[in-house]
């Protein structure tokens, strides 16, 4: 399993190496999201759904790399070639200053933080 951190996986975010999935649930990823993640929540994670071969790496991501370890462990026994996570997780991008998308509950609008 390869750990990547925060900044090394905004850096190849930003430059189109990589597809971001975030493996929380939908309630989470409604709250704070980082700008490009797709969704797949680890409650119903398929390793089959995942984009892969499409000249991109795939990343995982949760909250704080718990999930996203867990999701590594069954793409590997589903034969799927996804072995890169985030370490740390969202929360960690967040304390590390990264762009993020927060839900303002005053407006009713995502709102760009970072």
């Amino acid at each position: 399993m390869q750990n990547w951190t925060p900044q090394q996986t905004a850096e190849a975010l930003d430059a189109g190496e990589i597809i971001l999935v975030d493996v929380r649930e939908a309630g989470e990823y409604h709250e704070a999201r980082i700008p490009g993640a797709l969704l797949l929540p680890l409650s119903t994670f398929d390793p089959a759904a995942l984009p892969v071969g499409q000249g991109r790496k795939v990343v995982l991501h949760c909250k704080a790399g718990g999930r996203s370890a867990k999701a590594i462990e069954a793409c590997q026994a589903a034969g799927v070639d996804v072995d890169t996570h985030m370490m740390g997780g969202v929360g960690e991008w967040i304390a590390a200053g990264l762009p993020y998308f927060q839900f303002d509950p005053s407006s009713g609008q995502m709102k760009r933080n970072g």
